[in-house]
């Protein structure tokens, strides 16, 4: 008789969310060139764009919570959820009114969800792959410090959630592999 291991719910968790981590870098590498396209002013397609990003990550947080919900509380991510999703209504309103008003927006929900990510991705270090993603945490709130700041400059431009994208996305991919590198161990 034959039996197989089944696997632990730490791998299970570590290979959905290397999965999800795989998508996000793609999206935001996507989504970063098509915005570049368009960063010189709030087009309708550019403003549905804007919201776009932040709905991705209500849709990644959802993912994220069916997929750690047995080695977590989901109750962060749940909070991520909202955070993105009031983004998200509050960039379609502020594209409305200019550059500036979405740069505030976008830059108060970098800090938030930065935030959150970084207390999430801090218990999960002993999964392996989290690094990259406490990193990118860290970052995010600086980022959107430097959004709040910039939306009060003379010529304001949506170049900087482009530059918000392009490293987020690539935190996603190292943290892809890394976990990919754990799990082989």
């Amino acid at each position: 008789m034959t039996t197989i291991a089944e696997p632990s719910r730490t791998t299970g968790t570590a290979f959905a969310l290397r999965r999800l981590y795989f998508v996000r870098f793609a999206f935001a590498i996507v989504w970063a060139l098509v915005m570049f396209t368009m960063a010189k002013e709030i087009t309708p397609v550019a403003a549905a764009l804007l919201v776009l990003y932040p709905l991705f990550d209500v849709g990644a947080a959802v993912v994220d919570t069916k997929a750690s919900r047995s080695t977590q509380s989901p109750t962060l991510l749940y909070v991520n959820m909202a955070v993105s999703l009031a983004a998200a209504v509050g960039v379609a309103i502020a594209a409305t009114s200019g550059i500036p008003a979405v740069l505030r927006v976008w830059g108060a929900w970098a800090i938030v969800s930065g935030l959150v990510q970084l207390v999430v991705a801090v218990p999960r270090r002993t999964m392996g792959g989290q690094w990259p993603m406490i990193l990118s945490g860290g970052i995010s709130v600086l980022a959107g410090a430097s959004f709040v700041t910039a939306a009060g400059a003379d010529d304001p431009a949506l170049t900087n959630a482009i530059g918000y994208a392009i490293p987020g996305g690539v935190f996603f991919l190292v943290s892809a592999l890394r976990l990919g590198r754990t799990q082989k161990v």
